[in-house]
């Protein structure tokens, strides 16, 4: 096999699994504490979610090729642990499946002026496929996307990256509601969903063939590339809508359409049509990342092995359920999408930190590669997940603020 993994290209498998439309949603989700404070929330949560994700590897570096959270967990942290973890990262993996197979049919239903189960089957077939084939095929479709989301994103927020203007940006002309950090509770969770990228750690790991090094710089990079698009995706939305006009976005059934509609304005109606391509891209990136991670967990936990016949029953696996699910109730995922951030905190805060914690004390501390800081990073890791479910349990007791316009 002379395909060559590289850094750039296990990049942009997390950058792809990163930057998802959910995107979209940021600068609303963030309206609350606004430009500075939703930056400052993006640096806190890109760099304890990226801490969490080398923890992972870590971890992942004292087991043979192909290990991945059910091995490493239950090793680790006994039986316990990995079924709890086992269940969030199956709801949270297929759910998002779910979604993105909804969401992605009906996107490539319109194109075809087709009815919504056929757009869901050819979605879910074609970028299937990649991941069924390799690694190395979900390497380069990722790529592609990331290139044109790119190219779509500066196409669409050209304009608006240049009219955004300072009094704005920071909320100097504003008027009403001059508070922020009381805020913060609410935009924390959203900016969590915006860094998952940790179950594709360990299939990583196993495509480089054992350099964690590699790795490293391939979550270093993808995170950053995806921080740089949020700053840039905040900037262009919060500098040209200043936030005390937020209120109808807000309190619009669908806050996407209602901000790419208050941002036509601004910017043009080709804004949208842009934005629609970018999102049709970064749906399908997030879904071969998404689904790549899930594979790879379920091979792991079924002892599937990397045959061709192996990866054929764990592509079924992943793929079937969510697609028959889609099918029969195409928007059965909306009950439960809202529980995603908790199950998501379990395996992206709890059980990594807990894993670097087991990991030295069972293996020492070893000549192999070792993720920077020490307890106290652990403990910060740890606790940021404490922050994030103490946010979405006082903000569904409705006891945090929530920011209206």
């Amino acid at each position: 096999m002379n395909q060559k993994p590289s850094v750039l290209g296990g990049a942009m498998i997390i950058a792809g699994t990163v930057i998802g439309a959910g995107m979209l949603a940021n600068p609303t989700a963030t309206a609350g504490i606004w430009f500075v404070g939703s930056l400052i929330v993006l640096l806190y949560t890109w760099f304890s979610m990226l801490s969490s994700g080398l923890m992972i590897l870590e971890a992942t570096t004292h087991y043979p090729p192909g290990a991945n959270f059910d091995t490493i967990v239950k090793d680790l942290l006994g039986r316990g642990w990995s079924i709890i973890t086992g269940l969030s990262v199956a709801f949270v993996l297929y759910l998002l499946t779910y979604a993105y197979i909804f969401t992605g049919g009906n996107l490539t239903a319109q194109a075809l002026q087709a009815p919504l189960w056929v757009g869901q089957i050819v979605f879910a077939l074609v970028f299937a496929g990649c991941v069924w084939w390799s690694t190395f095929w979900v390497d380069r479709g990722i790529t592609i996307l990331i290139g044109g989301m790119i190219m779509t994103f500066l196409w669409a927020n050209g304009g608006l990256l240049l009219s955004a203007q300072p009094a704005v940006l920071f909320d100097t002309v504003g008027s009403g509601n001059g508070s922020y950090w009381i805020y913060l509770g609410t935009a924390l969770p959203v900016c969590l969903a915006s860094f998952g990228f940790h179950g594709n750690v360990s299939g990583l790991f196993d495509y480089f063939r054992g350099d964690a090094k590699k790795v490293a710089r391939s979550l270093w990079l993808g995170t950053l590339v995806a921080l740089v698009i949020y700053a840039l995706w905040q900037f262009a939305v919060q500098g040209n809508l200043p936030r005390s006009q937020f209120g109808p976005v807000i309190a619009a059934q669908d806050n996407v359409a209602a901000l790419l509609a208050a941002l036509a304005q601004v910017a043009g109606s080709g804004l949208v049509r842009v934005l629609s391509l970018f999102s049709y891209m970064a749906i399908a990136s997030s879904f071969l990342g998404v689904t790549l991670g899930l594979l790879d967990y379920l091979t792991d936990l079924f002892g599937f092995g990397t045959s061709r016949a192996g990866r054929s029953k764990a592509a079924a696996l992943t793929f079937l359920p969510p697609l028959v699910a889609c099918l029969l109730f195409p928007t059965g995922f909306v009950l439960a999408i809202s529980y995603v951030g908790f199950a998501a905190t379990v395996w992206t805060a709890f059980v990594p930190a807990l894993l670097l914690y087991a990991c030295r004390k069972k293996f020492g501390e070893g000549k192999g590669y070792r993720v920077y800081g020490g307890k106290w990073l652990m403990a910060w890791v740890f606790f940021f997940g404490l922050a994030n479910v103490a946010a979405q349990v006082l903000s569904r007791a409705d006891i945090l603020p929530v920011f209206k316009g």
